[in-house]
């Protein structure tokens, strides 16, 4: 009170997203379709409550896809973007052949930050890409 300042020192946290999960009916086949759109094959491991399939990761944010109770595939909600290579194109051009639906293109965000598309996965997921290139 009375012109006492207080000082918060802030923590810089490297990165806000330490882990995803997509979800999925069926596993199989959202299995091959992340398979076949990065060219990827997932671990998988499976137990009697639910599957998980993981992106191969050497460092950095891991993630994998997930089949089981509360595992239910959505179009809305919290947009995850997925690491779109040197060029986006090479992973969007082949969604619609996997079985998704492309919503939006590959589009500038700016010179700085590069570019990003939308689409939906073979389990009604909507996703995003992202591209320095």
């Amino acid at each position: 009170m009375g012109g006492q300042s207080i000082s918060k020192k802030r923590v810089a946290i490297k990165d806000y997203v330490s882990w995803f999960e997509i979800p999925a009916i069926d596993f199989d086949q959202a299995v091959s379709f992340y398979n076949e759109i990065f060219g990827i094959e997932m671990t998988q491991n499976i137990t009697d409550v639910n599957a998980m399939a993981f992106f191969p990761v050497t460092s950095g944010i891991g993630g994998a896809v997930i089949s089981g109770p509360g595992s239910i595939p959505s179009d809305k909600g919290p947009l995850i973007y997925l690491n779109g290579g040197k060029d986006l194109n090479t992973i969007l051009n082949k969604v619609e052949d996997a079985g998704g639906r492309i919503i939006m293109s590959k589009t500038l965000i700016s010179e700085d930050e590069g570019y990003f598309a939308i689409f939906i996965d073979s389990q009604g997921n909507k996703l995003a890409l992202h591209s320095k290139n």
